[in-house]
């Protein structure tokens, strides 16, 4: 199993449509092969982070995730739409 954290960090008029781009990646990555869970929650101590938790059968699977267009277009989106500071992809293989 992969487990894949990392957050975002949204600009107070941006917050919104980060959520929602955020939704959209997290349903349409779970119809991916090999995806167990995918969500993405907002930080009750702060409102504007994000933080992702993903979990993949194996590096494959994840690898194939990343490849897909809507990932890439995914990541530009988040680029436009954080104020900066957001932590990337944090990766941990469990055995």
């Amino acid at each position: 199993m992969i487990i894949v954290t990392g957050e975002i960090l949204a600009k107070p008029d941006t917050l919104d449509a980060l959520i929602a781009v955020c939704t959209a990646h997290s349903r349409r990555s779970r119809a991916e092969p090999g995806c167990v869970s995918h969500d993405a929650f907002v930080d009750a101590e702060n409102p504007l982070r994000i933080f992702f938790f993903e979990q993949w059968s194996d590096r494959a699977s994840l690898e194939a995730h990343f490849a897909v267009p809507e990932s890439n277009a995914f990541m530009r989106e988040v680029r436009a739409l954080s104020a900066g500071g957001s932590k990337g992809p944090q990766i941990l293989e469990v055995r």
